[in-house]
């Protein structure tokens, strides 16, 4: 009887060195290190050459799209290490002028609203925050921690209790780019 294999394949670029070690991967590159642990996963993750295979056999349906998965979480640390990661956010308001600063692993939104509190958002991971006026930059290595930092600081301005059509006052997501100028 011939064996159902679902295997996806996944080219490593020169100038990267990919480890797989136990379902652990660790990729190496020019702006870093990256490690994701897939050992909780029901795949194989094999380096062969200067690709790297993920497979399972006999899939059904979840574990067939968790190879997929996997397949795309290493891609994003290739990309990663790279060429890293960039979020830009507008700073948007009608009445009262709001400021944002960064605050040791925290990013600081002041007079929200009027209000007389600041709101926090939390920077997760190394990941770099820069503030120039109106325009808020999101850049790291991690994909996962950069997304999870910009969602963070959007949601911190999130309006409740009134018409989101007509209060538009926040911080937006509004551009997503591979590529970035510096991490440091």
């Amino acid at each position: 009887m011939k064996e159902r294999l679902a295997r996806e394949t996944l080219a490593i670029p020169k100038g990267v060195v990919l480890d797989v070690r136990e379902g652990t991967v660790t990729v190496n590159g020019p702006l870093g290190s990256l490690q994701n642990d897939f050992s909780h996963a029901q795949v194989t993750i094999e380096r062969e050459g200067a690709q790297v295979s993920i497979e399972t056999p006999w899939p059904n349906k979840r574990k067939a799209a968790l190879v997929g998965t996997i397949r795309s979480h290493i891609r994003n640390m290739i990309v990663g290490v790279t060429a890293g990661f960039e979020y830009k956010l507008k700073t948007v308001y009608a009445h009262f002028p709001m400021s944002v600063k960064v605050q040791g692993r925290e990013v600081i939104i002041e007079n929200y609203h009027g209000e007389r509190r600041p709101r926090r958002a939390p920077i997760r991971g190394d990941v770099k925050v820069t503030v120039a006026g109106d325009d808020v930059t999101v850049a790291g290595i991690n994909l996962e921690h950069v997304s999870q930092t910009a969602a963070n600081i959007q949601e911190a301005t999130q309006i409740k209790r009134k018409d989101q059509r007509v209060f538009l006052d926040g911080v937006y997501v509004y551009e997503k780019r591979k590529g970035i100028e510096s991490v440091a």
